[in-house]
């Protein structure tokens, strides 16, 4: 087990299928497990993609995800 920082929120997550994982490694979670690595570089792509649709979800309710 793990404490992920997902842009500052945190919560624990298991690593049995991630054994590599170590502090500074980005990872995928998908409900509580660290599915796989990822660069860093993938990583803030997938970021930018997540607050995009974030951001057009926010235009189209008129008001910002919470």
């Amino acid at each position: 087990m793990a404490t992920v920082d997902f842009g500052g929120v945190r919560r624990e997550v298991c690593l049995d299928y991630t054994p590599g994982a170590d502090v500074g490694t980005y990872v995928v979670v998908h409900v509580g497990f660290a599915i796989t690595e990822v660069d860093e570089a993938e990583a803030q792509r997938t970021l930018d993609v997540l607050r995009a649709m974030a951001d057009a979800v926010g235009t189209e309710l008129g008001e910002p995800l919470p």
